[in-house]
């Protein structure tokens, strides 16, 4: 396009070329700089079809490289970063066992192409910034880069077997990067893609197998270690792109957003250890799901979440999603604002993991505590409207109640410790000691002796 608009300008008017020349060199440049920027929206930003995201450097100020590929890119926004061609050969690699796999249907790289090509300009909408490649171009990158998820989730979900030479298969330290990069917000291609390759390369035999969604939940439960039994019951849901459908898994029925309020003025709560001042204790709740917290009684109940590299990346890219996305509930913001109203400290921390709420392969507490504290800065919601409103003034409303906090307070102060006990007992004792004293003391001069 710059070229042939050089040509045009420097052949029009009365102009000096050498002036023209000039002048279209700095507009080629400036074209180019744009062309480089991925700060661009599309003409879809801020649809409801757009749904992959440039993460805003707001939060990419406060959490770093945690929204970007480290091994293998998925998508237009980080292909060809000189950090991510090791995979690029094994994508190609992947591809020609597939169709070495299909050509039996037959199946042959064009088939794939025309298959997506129709889904090109649906697909393009999906991103929030400007993709600079023709049609053609961008055809190719999903087909590629599909079929190499599609592959991945087959061998590691046993339907289709490594070859024993596989590299991937041998190198154990990429398995644990690829489940991050492929939840990463930046890092995504639009489920309806993968659905179309999953579809087309589908043998015979595979008929009766699992669905693609069954495929992608099962690949990343080496992470969660959810039960299967938990899995299954998800049934076949779906969703946007992979972070997405692994964040929809998460949301528990009969804990949707409401669409109106009962509670008009909701304030956020207190950290743990003014809550246990109050008489308000946490314990692990029973469900599989994390986000599935109650309160009754004065405990609140959060079922056991375990942090590790996996599951802090699929926080923060959830919640990057969900402050990007316009329609999107805002489930994962509501639970990580809940844990940042709740730690403040590593002695927090060290609480919810000797509850057992918290299970910590992240690093010292201190590092949890501040990663919970950093994954709630910047991000809005409306918690007048959050699933976990009614919980959020329950707690408040029994926090503010006197008699709980006095008697919580006293408890707190003369109970918490053995020494702290012993010492009110003795006390205790010492008054009981001097009220029998006094006692006899005036008795005797009521009732003195004969």
């Amino acid at each position: 396009m710059g070229s042939s608009s050089a040509g045009e300008i420097e052949t029009a008017g009365d102009r000096p070329a050498g002036i023209w020349q000039v002048n279209v060199d700095r507009l080629t440049s400036m074209q180019q700089k744009i062309a480089d920027s991925p700060q661009i929206l599309s003409r879809s930003a801020g649809r409801s079809t757009c749904s992959i995201f440039r993460v805003p450097q707001s939060l990419i100020d406060i959490n770093g490289r945690c929204y970007q590929p480290h091994i293998v890119s998925v998508g237009p926004f980080h292909h060809g970063k000189p950090n991510l061609k090791m995979i690029e050969e094994h994508k190609w690699r992947f591809l020609g066992s597939l169709l070495k796999r299909t050509r039996t249907k037959p199946l042959v790289l064009e088939d794939l192409l025309k298959s997506v090509q129709p889904l090109e300009s649906k697909a393009r909408e999906c991103y929030s910034t400007a993709i600079n490649f023709t049609v053609h171009e961008f055809t190719e990158l999903l087909v590629l880069d599909g079929c190499f998820v599609v592959e991945l989730f087959r061998k590691f979900g046993g339907v289709v077997a490594f070859e024993a030479d596989d590299p991937l298969l041998s190198m154990s330290w990429v398995y644990p990067f690829f489940l991050r990069d492929l939840i990463r917000l930046e890092n995504q291609i639009p489920f309806f893609v993968l659905q179309r390759l999953f579809d087309m390369t589908i043998m015979p035999s595979e008929q009766s197998g699992p669905s693609l969604s069954n495929l992608t939940l099962t690949f990343f439960n080496n992470a969660l270690q959810r039960s299967d039994e938990f899995v299954h019951k998800l049934g076949e849901i779906t969703g946007k792109h992979l972070l997405d459908l692994l964040r929809s898994s998460f949301i528990p029925e009969g804990y949707r957003e409401p669409k109106q309020t009962r509670y008009p003025n909701t304030h956020v709560i207190q950290c743990i250890s003014k809550l246990r001042k109050a008489g308000i204790h946490l314990q692990p709740g029973n469900s599989e799901n994390f986000l599935v917290v109650k309160f009754r009684n004065g405990v609140i109940e959060m079922p056991t979440i375990a942090i590790d590299d996996f599951m802090s990346s699929f926080l923060l890219n959830c919640v990057a999603y969900e402050q990007c996305h316009r329609d999107c509930s805002k489930h994962l913001t509501t639970y990580a604002t809940l844990l940042d109203c709740l730690i403040n400290t590593a002695k927090d921390v060290e609480y919810l993991c000797d509850k057992n709420i918290l299970e910590n392969y992240f690093g010292t507490d201190a590092e949890i505590a501040r990663f919970i504290n950093n994954m709630g800065k910047d991000v809005t919601f409306d918690i007048d409207m959050c699933y976990l409103t009614e919980e959020f003034n329950e707690v408040n409303n029994y926090y503010k109640n006197h008699w709980h906090v006095h008697l919580a307070s006293f408890k707190y102060t003369y109970f918490n410790t053995p020494w702290s006990f012993i010492s009110a007992l003795a006390a205790l004792v010492l008054l009981l000691l001097t009220v029998a004293q006094t006692y006899f003391t005036i008795l005797g001069y009521v009732r003195p002796a004969a």
